[in-house]
């Protein structure tokens, strides 16, 4: 193991790396950002799910013929959704944590 690299690593390095690291960065980022952020998530997913079932529906017709790219755009709303369903979850558990908090 190379430890050359560590020949500058003093006391008060440590001491300002630590210092550093437990300052908190709060960002002015207010709820109305995230709620638009979540609200620009469901209507991505919305989407992707209304642009599969009308690639499904060209497919049953025939008017596609391809079945790669039906599984592409099926594939891509699945991810989207579940990405959203897992998001929303983290979210009411949070909320149900902090509803559980003593003050």
């Amino acid at each position: 193991m190379d430890i050359t690299a560590l020949h500058n690593v003093t006391s008060e390095y440590l001491k300002n790396v630590v210092d550093a690291s437990q300052q908190v960065h709060v960002e002015d980022e207010s709820f109305d950002n995230v709620l638009q952020s979540a609200m620009d998530m469901i209507n991505e997913a919305n989407y992707l799910q209304n642009k599969s079932e009308e690639a499904e529906m060209e497919f049953m017709l025939g008017y596609s013929t391809n079945p790669h790219a039906l599984m592409a755009v099926q594939e891509k709303a699945d991810i989207a959704l579940n990405y959203t369903m897992t998001v929303k979850d983290k979210v009411l558990d949070a909320y149900k944590e902090l509803m559980n908090m003593q003050i």
